[in-house]
């Protein structure tokens, strides 16, 4: 027996997957949960060595025969977040995560010595918003002037779990692109938006060897392999952010195709072989982990969304399917606009979650439930819409993330969309992409490009995956505009 293993270091765990390459099947995963400390000013924090306790959590769940036969690691991890290291390896002050929206003073001040939004644009391809890692850095230095002095080196979450399991300090040009001090177009650091974040330090001597082909960057260390079984010397691949992971593990490598994930987080992004740049800015312009770019969009309140409601409305999870089709599509004008922890897209970082349409008709948990999902969805949509309007015409929904597992969630999407919403049977997206990436790093140099390679272990789940309903369809057509309504009305109470 022959495995690969994929890590996905979430914001609520720790997911770890063994994979069977020969048999194409996952034969053991196991998962530990994460604590996440929250304020009302924003703050969105956790400790490295939460992660890699739960890392080693996870893994005790496995059987000994299993780690052993571990071929190969890759580390997929949550975007943005910001991990800062002294010279001898050890975190100075708690991650801020990519939810944090504390730094929004911070994102203004460095844009405006940017010389303003378009010349930011022009620096990184992106518009700098509040979740990106450029923010964290300056509220570092202004909260942590003590250890500022102290940094070494600049680390993103899945960067951290690759230093702390092989010694080497390296950044994956994916991930790196969710800074924003990275010129996406030109795969570079962005000088200028380097000096913005710190006009008295060159910062980019605390970047790390930025890598942009999938490749071995070290292998497991004698201290590693003791604090978590896993053999010595085993190789780990580049990794990489959580949504380039969920792109190889959804088969998101060609054009034409859309990855939506219905995670803590919501987000939807398709390949490109071209670099696109959106100038709204609502879409990111991030690079892939396969060599080409990955054009994404997020929002930061998506199974926030259900799971809020849910112990709200005392919805168990085995009870959520038959609640939610209590309701008819488009919940009899209940609008939910899910910005409960502010929202990154659209950029309203300060907005709350609000609910609209609530009659003494409607006013069911039911209806409340389904427009929690409907809104969360419809969140979704405008960036399906917005792929479409730069050119990427989406043909196929592939679903990823813990909402897929909802039956009457993903027939929403696929009504929401208007477009085949297909699951694959292994859908563990972000761990089973970290999974085979770690198997091209063992296959490299027998000849294949990444889509040949990964396309093999791709198998279509018929049975979950489902077509949209026309007569739901131009319900929602309705719904949703209501829907771009109620978010402009909150745009203006929430500036």
């Amino acid at each position: 027996m022959k495995t690969t293993l994929g890590i996905d270091l979430g914001t609520q765990s720790v997911k770890v997957l063994f994979y069977d390459y020969a048999r194409k099947k996952t034969i053991a995963s196991a998962s530990s949960p994460l604590n996440l400390y929250q304020d009302d000013c924003g703050s969105a924090e956790q400790q490295t060595h939460w992660w890699t306790k739960a890392l080693r959590d996870a893994l005790s769940q496995v059987p000994k025969d299993i780690l052993s036969s571990t071929q190969a690691i890759s580390v997929s991890g949550q975007q943005h977040g910001f991990v800062p290291i002294d010279q001898h390896g050890q975190s100075l002050a708690p991650v801020k995560l990519w939810c944090d929206t504390s730094t929004e003073l911070e994102c203004r001040e460095i844009t405006e010595r940017l010389g303003g939004e378009t010349a930011t644009f022009e620096a990184t391809g992106n518009k700098l918003v509040t979740g990106y890692t450029a923010s964290k850095i300056l509220s570092f230095k202004k909260r942590y002037s003590q250890f500022y002095s102290q940094l070494d080196t600049i680390l993103l979450p899945h960067d951290y779990l690759n230093f702390w399991l092989t010694g080497e300090r390296v950044m994956e040009m994916g991930d790196a692109s969710g800074t924003g001090f990275l010129d996406v177009k030109n795969r570079k650091w962005s000088d200028q938006a380097l000096q913005a974040i710190d006009p008295d330090r060159n910062l980019k001597d605390c970047l790390p060897t930025l890598v942009q082909n999938n490749q071995i960057i070290g292998r497991v260390t004698e201290f590693a392999a003791g604090k978590t079984g896993l053999p010595e010397g085993t190789p780990v691949a580049i990794g990489g952010g959580d949504n380039m992971m969920g792109a190889i593990g959804t088969g998101n490598i060609a054009q034409g195709k859309v990855t939506m994930s219905l995670g803590t987080s919501g987000t939807v992004y398709a390949y490109s072989d071209t670099p696109i740049v959106d100038p709204a800015g609502e879409i990111a312009a991030f690079c892939s982990s396969t060599g080409g770019w990955l054009p994404l969009l997020c929002t930061m309140n998506c199974t926030v969304t259900t799971e809020l409601f849910r112990q709200l409305l005392d919805v168990s999870i085995s009870q959520f399917d038959e609640v939610v089709s209590l309701a008819p599509a488009g919940s009899d004008g209940v609008i939910t606009v899910p910005f409960f922890n502010g929202e990154r897209t659209p950029d309203l970082p300060n907005a709350k979650g609000c609910v609209y349409g609530v009659s003494s008709q409607n006013c069911t948990r039911e209806h409340l439930m389904r427009s929690g999902v409907e809104g969360a969805t419809f969140a979704l949509k405008s960036g399906v819409d917005k792929l479409s309007l730069l050119g990427l015409k989406p043909e196929e929904i592939t679903l990823t993330g813990g909402g897929t597992r909802s039956q009457q969630w993903r027939q929403i999407v696929a009504d929401v969309i208007g477009l085949p919403v297909f699951i694959l049977k292994q859908d563990e997206g972000a761990a089973f992409g970290a999974a085979l990436q770690a198997l091209e790093v063992l296959d490299q140099g027998q000849g294949s490009s990444s889509s040949d390679f990964y396309s093999e272990y791709y198998d279509i789940d018929e049975e979950r995956s489902c077509e949209p309903n026309a007569v739901s369809q131009a319900t929602y057509k309705e719904a949703y505009e209501h829907y771009q309504e109620a978010v402009a009305s909150v745009a203006t109470v929430y500036k």
